[in-house]
C-alpha cells in the first residue's frame, strides 16, 4: 500500500517534468507511505513518476519503486497487493525469458506479466491495485484501477500535460491545476453522499472508474476502456442445491482470506461482532500459530440509534483466542477529528462511518498492525441491508400490471397533501416512469428535496437533470449484460460500480491511509464476488431472511447468537450528537457556506439542519468543511 503520483508532458509541449515537480505532488502524500520515498525522470524530461512506500510484501530495497525491468523499457508504481503474485511470478518463471532483481516483490511481478501479456496480464492478478504503466518503446502511459474500484486513481488533463496521483491534494500542488467546484458534480453529490465516477467535485479532475484503464500517448491520444464485467464471469447456479452453494459460498470465502494475509508484516482484523467480520477473523485464525489481533470501536453512552456492538466482538474475540482491541469514541473525538477528516477525504465522503474507521485503524497501527482484513462488500452481495427488503417489496408492488396513470394520480394525491419530498414519492415517481425503484444504496435527498434546496440559479441550472443520469449507464450494461435481470441483481450490481468503489471503499482507503495502515477486503475478492453473482435471487431471499444463504454458509464457523442477532450496521450515532454542540456547528459552518457562496438557499439549508436532525446535516456540513478547506 502506497501513494504514486507522476505527469506526462505531452509531445511538442514546453513544459518539463522536473524532480521538484514530482516530489511536490509525491510528499503531499507523506501519510500513505512513511517508510521510503523515490522518484523517477525519463532522460527527455517527458514523464516522471513519483512514489511513497508503506513496505508491506518483500521489505528490501530492491523492491523500491519506481521500478523498472530489466532493460528499462518499462517503469511503475503501483499502489495496492496482488495477492497471487507468487503464483504469476512462478508462471513467468517457467516461461523463462525474464530476469528477476527481487527475491519476492508483487510489484516487479507486474512488469514482467506486462513484457509478456501486455495489458492482457490484468486477467492474472488477484489484487486490488492503482498502476501508472510507462512503456519506453511504445511511448505509451498506462493508468490502471483494479476491478472493484478499492484502489483510487486520479488524473487532470491539460493542454500540455497530464498528471495523476493516488490523492487529489497531490495534483492539486501543481502550480497550475485550478481549484474550482464542478456543479454538476454537486448535484450528485446531494445525491449519493459521494461523486460517482468519472467525475469529482474538483472541475477538471477525473477520477478512473473502476474496472477501467486508460492509455495515454505521447501526443495526447487517450483510449478508456474497462476491462472487466462481472456478467461475463458468472456461471450461473441455479440447479445446486442450498447445501452446495453454502459449500461453495465457504470455500470461497476462506480461499479470499487466506490470500488477503499474504503479507511480510503484521496483519490484523476489524471486528465489529456482525456476521462479517465475525467470519471473517474466525477464518483469519485458521492455521494461525499466533493469535489473532482483533480491533473494535465503540461509543461511550447509550444511544437510541445505536447501540454498542462490544459484547459481540468480545465473544468472537474469545472464540478464536485472539489479542482484542477496543476504544469508546465521544463527541469530542469527532468534533475534535472534522479538520484532518475533510484534508483525507479530498473531496466530500458524506457517511460519518468515516469517523469510527479512522479511529479503528489508528487504535490497529499503535498496536503494531500495518495491515488490516475487513468486513466491506458482504452486505451487497447477500441481501443483506433491512432496507432492501422495503425496497424489493416496492419493486415487486410496482411490477404489477397497473395502468400508469394510476402511479400519477398517486404522485398527484402525494403532493396534494405535502408529501412531495418523501421518499415514498420519489419511488413513485421512479416507477410511474417505467424506472427501476433503487438508484443506489447510497440516495440521499430525492430530486423534490434538492430542488428545494439548491439556489435559484442552480435550479434553473439542474432543471431538466436526475440523478439517473449517473445511473443510467450502469443500468444499460446491467440489462445488456445480466444473467438474471433479478431486481436484488440489480441493486447488487448498481452498489458494486457506484457506492461500493466511490464510498465505502473510499472512506476506508482515506481513513485507514491517514494513519498509514492498508485495509483489505476479503469479500471483495473479485472471483468471490463472481461466485456470489451467480447465485439466483431465490435463493439469496429465501424465507426473507437477510443474508440467508451466508447464514447457512457460516454455521457452525461462528456462533449461532452472532448469526441469528438482528443486525446493525457499523455506524454513528450522529442523531443524538446533532442534538448537542454538533448540531450548532452544523448550522454555523451551512450558514456561512450560505454567504460566501451561491449554491444553497440558506433559508431551507438552516431549516434543514435544525428540524431534520439527520444524516442529511452530515452530508451540507461535510461539504460546508470541505469548501472551506479546499475551495476558499
Amino acid at each position: 500500500m502506497c501513494g504514486l503520483a507522476g505527469a506526462l508532458a505531452f509531445k511538442n509541449s514546453s513544459f518539463a517534468v522536473t524532480e521538484p515537480f514530482i516530489n511536490l505532488m509525491r510528499d503531499a502524500m507523506s501519510h500513505r507511505g512513511p517508510d521510503g520515498a523515490d522518484t523517477w525522470i525519463s532522460e527527455d524530461g517527458r514523464i516522471g513518476l513519483g512514489h511513497r512506500r508503506l513496505s508491506i510484501i518483500d521489505l528490501s530495497d530492491a523492491a523500491t519503486q519506481p521500478m523498472s525491468n530489466e532493460d528499462g523499457s518499462l517503469w511503475v508504481v503501483f499502489n495496492g497487493e496482488i495477492y497471487n503474485h507468487a503464483a504469476v511470478r512462478a508462471e513467468l518463471e517457467a516461461i523463462g525469458k525474464h530476469r528477476w532483481q527481487t527475491s519476492h516483490s508483487d510489484t516487479e511481478v507486474i512488469l514482467h506479466a506486462f513484457e509478456q501479456w501486455g495489458i492482457g496480464c490484468l486477467e492474472k492478478f488477484r489484487g486490488m491495485f492503482a498502476i501508472a504503466l510507462w512503456d519506453t518503446r511504445a511511448r505509451e502511459l498506462w493508468l490502471i484501477r483494479d476491478r472493484i474500484g478499492i484502489k483510487p486513481l486520479y488524473y487532470s488533463r491539460r493542454g500540455d500535460r497530464l498528471i495523476f496521483a493516488s490523492e487529489i491534494k497531490a495534483l492539486l500542488r501543481d502550480p497550475d491545476q485550478k481549484r474550482a467546484l464542478n456543479e454538476e458534480s454537486f448535484y450528485d453529490y446531494l445525491s449519493f453522499l459521494t461523486t460517482p465516477a468519472p467525475d469529482t467535485l474538483f472541475h477538471g479532475i477525473r477520477k478512473l472508474p473502476n474496472a477501467t484503464w486508460l492509455r495515454v500517448s505521447e501526443d495526447g491520444r487517450v483510449k478508456e476502456q474497462r476491462y472487466w464485467e462481472v456478467w461475463d464471469h458468472t456461471a450461473p447456479l441455479s440447479g445446486l442445491d442450498e447445501a452446495e452453494i453454502a459449500g461453495r459460498l465457504i470455500a470461497g470465502l476462506r480461499e479470499a482470506v487466506k490470500l488477503h494475509k499474504v503479507s511480510d508484516v503484521p496483519v490484523g482484523v476489524f471486528l465489529s461482532g456482525g456476521i462479517d467480520s465475525s467470519a471473517n477473523a474466525a477464518l483469519f485464525s485458521e492455521d494461525e500459530g499466533n493469535p489473532v489481533k482483533t480491533f473494535t470501536i465503540g461509543y461511550e453512552g447509550n444511544y437510541r440509534t445505536y447501540r454498542n456492538e462490544m459484547e459481540y466482538a468480545r465473544l468472537i474475540a474469545g472464540r478464536i483466542k485472539a489479542d482484542h482491541y477496543e476504544r469508546l469514541l465521544t463527541l469530542d473525538d469527532l468534533i475534535g477529528f472534522l479538520p484532518q477528516m475533510v484534508y483525507h477525504q479530498d473531496e466530500p465522503i458524506a457517511d460519518p462511518v468515516c469517523v469510527p474507521n479512522y479511529y479503528v485503524s489508528k487504535l490497529a497501527r499503535e498496536n503494531g498492525v500495518t495491515v488490516c482484513q475487513v468486513g466491506e462488500g458482504a452486505d451487497e452481495l447477500f441481501w443483506g441491508y433491512p432496507s432492501w427488503k422495503t425496497l424489493l417489496r416496492l419493486q415487486a408492488l410496482n411490477d404489477l400490471p397497473a395502468p400508469r396513470f394510476l402511479k400519477r394520480a398517486g404522485l398527484a394525491g402525494l403532493r396534494l397533501i405535502g408529501k412531495e419530498k418523501t421518499c415514498y414519492y420519489e419511488w413513485l415517481r421512479r416507477g410511474s416512469e417505467g424506472l427501476p425503484i433503487s438508484w443506489s444504496g447510497t440516495e440521499c435527498f430525492t430530486g423534490p428535496q434538492k430542488k428545494a434546496l439548491l439556489s435559484p440559479r442552480l435550479r434553473r441550472q439542474f432543471s431538466g437533470r436526475t440523478a439517473w443520469d449517473a445511473v443510467r449507464p450502469i443500468r444499460e450494461r446491467f440489462t445488456e449484460k445480466a444473467w438474471e435481470k433479478s431486481p436484488l441483481n440489480w441493486m447488487t450490481y448498481v452498489d458494486l460500480n457506484l457506492r461500493l468503489p466511490e464510498l465505502l471503499l473510499m472512506r476506508m482507503d482515506k481513513m485507514s491511509m491517514a494513519v498509514a495502515l492498508e485495509g483489505r477486503v476479503p469479500f471483495l475478492d473479485h472471483k468471490f464476488v463472481e461466485l456470489a453473482m451467480s447465485i439466483p435471487q431465490a435463493v439469496k431471499t429465501k424465507h426473507g431472511t437477510l443474508k440467508y444463504i451466508l447464514k447457512n454458509a457460516v454455521r457452525g464457523l461462528i456462533p449461532d447468537e452472532l448469526i441469528n442477532r438482528k443486525k446493525q450496521g457499523f455506524a454513528v450515532p450522529v442523531s443524538e450528537w446533532l442534538f448537542d454542540r454538533l448540531g450548532d456547528k452544523i448550522i454555523r459552518e451551512v450558514s456561512d457556506l450560505c454567504r460566501e457562496t451561491d449554491l444553497l438557499d440558506r433559508d431551507e439549508a438552516v431549516r434543514l439542519v435544525q428540524e431534520g436532525r439527520d444524516h442529511k446535516s452530515w452530508q451540507l456540513l461535510n461539504f460546508a468543511l470541505w469548501y472551506k478547506e479546499y475551495l476558499r
